[in-house]
């Protein structure tokens, strides 16, 4: 038993990974630990793979098993109980492992409520999702599938992405909007609701990223340019019919879009008309398409629409001093007008161009005209040279030349910059050319106007909607 088990005892120090002393009882520095003859011998003989390779309670057993030990069977259950404790411990620490790992697990950040979170954080790629993809129709089928014309998209993808973003946010916040917004409260609180979110979205920063325009809310039949000023004590109440049109920029590219928000069904049919004058007009518009055919597509539809308003029937009629128009860079309103009447404009849509189309339907004459406090000012383009003489004017000058550049501004954006006792320095601008004011438009009193709007580009190979989100 002794020899026994001193041979055992040499077994488990290799099976340890303890060093073994060589003959002298040392270590060889060159080939690692020495090992006696026979304890090689025996250690070939028993070689097993590494994956294999027995705990020191398997070492034992196995040699109780070759020497038959009556003895042994006692060390038996020991060792059993030996193994099914060294198992549970393994798999306790598998489990424990794995909880980690599940726990690890980043979850995907969801907007708050209002919403608060940016949208280069909800998407940490950068990449912003596409818009409405629809092809060219005709002799434009071609591009789809133009190896030059992808390679021009690539050379835009920039531009692109840029106006993706902004139209992401355009489409969180006034989903957000569209559910918030109840009876009751101010046309104050409803732009400062929309207009934070905005900033908050964009992460606004100057000419990188910010407001496009200010945000319109023109009620009944108010049919467009109107925000309230500060002090306006106006409250949108249940049978309003009321616009909301905000835009958004990134490094001046300009997303424009705009729906009508009521509380009583009985104008929906009015709403109806201007959805689907507005997607006629989208699927319309393409490279090479003239201006006036167009219009012409808008107005018939709209036309063809009824509405039932305290028992009395009214023809759906387009508004027709209002229209579409061309964006550029930093420029809400660019050269070319998009009618939303047949008025016979040989004009064509070009490749590359920004559009926003927006109709606008209305039970009164379907003409407008100014009226009311103007609240909606913007730069001019080309700069006047005509010199300003004013101190006070041209200390205005320069804020809304910083701050805004050509984009268009409201008087609550002055009044948040710090600009006091500022009326009398705007309207002497105004009157040199250096800003221009855009009064409210209105139908005559007691009709109601509605409004919807979406913004696309006509890419080289594709049209496409960016705006276009699960509401409208």
């Amino acid at each position: 038993m002794e020899a026994l088990a001193q041979e055992v005892h040499e077994k488990v120090i290799v099976a340890d990974g303890a060093p073994e002393t060589g003959p002298q009882g040392g270590v060889d520095a060159d080939n690692g630990p020495a090992v006696t003859g026979a304890t090689a011998k025996k250690k070939k003989k028993n070689k097993k793979p590494a994956a294999e390779s027995a705990p020191i309670e398997s070492v034992i057993l196995q040699e109780n098993d070759a020497s038959k030990d009556p003895e042994a069977d006692g060390e038996d259950e020991d060792d059993d109980e030996g193994d099914e404790v060294a198992g549970s411990a393994v798999t306790s620490t598998a489990a424990k492992k794995k909880k980690k790992k599940k726990n690890n697990k980043k979850k995907k950040k969801t907007q708050t409520e209002p919403p608060t979170i940016p949208i280069s954080v909800l998407f940490p790629s950068k990449i912003y999702p596409e818009g409405e993809l629809c092809d060219y129709r005709d002799d434009n089928l071609w591009r789809v599938t133009s190896e030059e014309k992808r390679a021009l998209e690539r050379q835009n993808f920039d531009q692109y992405n840029d106006a993706r973003r902004a139209a992401e946010v355009h489409r969180q916040v006034r989903q957000y909007a569209q559910r918030s917004i109840k009876p009751g409260m101010t046309m104050i609180e409803i732009c400062e609701m929309i207009e934070n979110g905005t900033r908050n979205l964009v992460e606004a920063k100057g000419f990188e990223s910010g407001i496009a325009f200010p945000t319109g809310c023109s009620l009944n039949h108010c049919a467009a340019h109107y925000t309230p000023n500060t002090g306006d004590k106006t409250v949108i109440q249940y049978g309003d019919v009321c616009k909301i049109d905000f835009g958004v920029h990134v490094n001046g590219t300009i997303i424009d879009s705009a729906f009508t928000l009521t509380f009583d069904p009985v104008y929906d049919n009015l709403l109806a008309a201007v959805k689907d004058a507005t997607n006629t007009g989208v699927r319309e518009a393409g490279i090479d398409v003239r201006l006036g055919e167009i219009g012409a597509a808008i107005q018939e539809v709209i036309e063809s629409y009824e509405v039932e308003i305290g028992g009395k029937t009214y023809q759906v009629k387009p508004i027709r001093g209002l229209t579409g128009h061309s964006i550029e860079r930093y420029q809400i309103h660019g050269e070319k007008a998009v009618p939303i009447v047949n008025n016979g404009d040989p004009t064509k849509m070009e490749e590359g161009e920004y559009y926003a189309i927006e109709t606008f339907g209305s039970t009164g004459r379907g003409i407008v005209r100014y009226d009311m406090e103007t609240s909606h000012y913007g730069r001019a383009i080309d700069i006047p040279k005509t010199p300003i003489r004013l101190p006070r004017a041209r200390a205005l000058f320069e804020t809304i030349n910083r701050e805004f550049g050509t984009l268009a501004f409201c008087r609550r954006y002055l009044d948040r910059l710090g600009e006091d006792k500022y009326l009398l320095a705007l309207k002497s601008l105004c009157d040199s050319g250096h800003v221009s004011d855009y009064p409210p438009l209105v139908d005559v009193k007691g009709s109601f106007t509605a409004q919807y709007e979406h913004t696309f580009v006509l890419r080289p190979t594709r049209k496409e909607v960016l705006s276009r989100g699960d509401d409208y």
